[in-house]
């Protein structure tokens, strides 16, 4: 006798049965394109988690900048940010010399106790390097975080006379730094220069971040794009504060 488990039916299968695998196999795979889209595939790596950024942090600042398009530089001259290096917060010397007294190391200064006549930027933090700074033969430049002329194109061009001298001359948007690498860089943001100096990156994007944010300037799409693509690296970077008041004294 041939064993029970050998038995094999011989009756026609029904055709409606052959179709119900095929049936299913399609519903899956509708489920697969449709469903799970709509849902939310948590093993989509397209999609973007979403983070909230430290308080206080530079990322967290650069997330609640305006974004619109650059206005035309039409009009802007270097003039309509008032005199280079004035003395807006009335300590009796220029800008220009009160940054490289705070950013030198073994500061020599003038008689007059203003004119920095000798210094070291050690490091410098756009290149890393060691420069000496001698009066007359200068290889340091003060470097607008936020250039003037991008200002100008992100909402300075309706501030104030005095509003743009304070801008011009807040430390907050200073830093001495190679006169080189700082003459690349130009008028460029965020989005077009970053320093050499890859280990100061996050800092000096922190930097035009509360620049802008304190001064109410807008940055474009790309601009924000690529300040959190370095604040990504340093999520806690945190804002800095301070500088001067926002509109300069009459001259």
């Amino acid at each position: 006798m041939t064993p029970p488990h050998a038995v094999r039916s011989h009756a026609p299968l029904n055709p409606r049965h052959r179709l119900l695998p095929l049936l299913a196999l399609a519903m899956t795979g509708t489920l697969a394109l449709t469903g799970c889209d709509e849902l939310g595939d948590p093993t989509d790596s397209s999609r973007t988690p979403d983070t909230t950024a430290p308080a206080g942090s530079a990322l967290q600042a650069a997330e609640g900048l305006a974004v619109k398009g650059r206005a035309p530089k039409t009009g802007y001259e270097r003039s309509a940010f008032g005199s280079a290096w004035l003395d807006t917060d009335r300590n009796g010397c220029g800008t220009r010399d009160d940054i490289l007294a705070a950013q030198l190391d073994a500061v020599s200064r003038d008689a007059d106790g203003c004119k920095v006549l000798k210094g070291v930027l050690d490091p410098d933090p756009y290149t890393g390097t060691r420069i000496a700074f001698r009066r007359g033969a200068s290889k340091v430049d003060i470097d607008h975080l936020v250039a003037l002329s991008d200002a100008w194109q992100k909402g300075a061009q309706k501030w104030s006379d005095g509003k743009r001298r304070a801008f011009a001359n807040d430390p907050l948007n200073l830093v001495a730094a190679d006169s080189s690498t700082n003459r690349r860089k130009g008028d460029g943001d965020t989005a077009t220069w970053l320093p050499p100096n890859k280990d100061y990156r996050c800092t000096y994007v922190a930097g035009q971040i509360a620049v802008k944010k304190k001064y109410e300037l807008w940055v474009t799409r790309a601009e924000r794009e690529a300040m959190t693509k370095v604040l990504a690296d340093c999520p806690d970077q945190e804002l800095p504060t301070g500088g001067n008041p926002t509109e300069a004294p009459t001259r």
